[in-house]
């Protein structure tokens, strides 16, 4: 059975962004999808992250059909957390994914999740496709920063113009 998990970033929860529109045209069509709620910004790092999914992944969530949407510093989480459990997944979609950019904010909510860049490519061993969505306007995640996780992990590029 395919299924969707959607991920959200740092400041970030379920009930944010896009994130719940995602979720309901999902659920129209019958799809099946969850929205795991990680902490942030307080204990935000990458193993209590890790905690967090990997209970998803034992009670047979997450498999070879599952579908994992991303966004911002998700992206960059999913893409650790897969490669560190060896975990196989049916497609990976971020939305202004990153890996290693210095915000003004403390950067040690970040720094777990960080992967050296040489790494990154172990990801398409363990996913059939790849999809990277990013903007010319992020106010966050420059297009280049996007472009170059995306290429990074091997991931076709689309861009949006002037997204909101």
């Amino acid at each position: 059975m395919d299924n969707y998990i959607i991920i959200h970033g740092s400041y970030g929860n379920p009930y944010k962004n896009w994130i719940p529109y995602l979720k309901r045209k999902l659920s129209i069509r019958k799809l099946n999808c969850i929205i795991p709620s990680f902490p942030t910004p307080h204990n935000q790092n990458y193993n209590s992250w890790e905690t967090i999914l990997l209970a998803y992944f034992k009670v047979g969530y997450i498999t070879e059909n599952t579908t994992i949407i991303t966004h911002s510093l998700g992206s960059i989480f999913i893409v650790k957390f897969l490669i560190d459990n060896k975990i196989k997944v049916k497609r990976i979609i971020t939305v202004a994914g990153f890996n290693r950019i210095k915000f003004d904010e403390d950067n040690s909510l970040y720094d777990s999740f960080y992967m050296k860049d040489n790494e990154l490519n172990k990801i398409v061993d363990l996913c059939e496709d790849i999809y990277c969505f990013y903007s010319d306007n992020d106010p966050y995640v420059n297009i280049d920063k996007a472009m170059q996780f995306a290429k990074l992990i091997n991931g076709k590029g689309i861009l949006i113009k002037n997204a909101e």
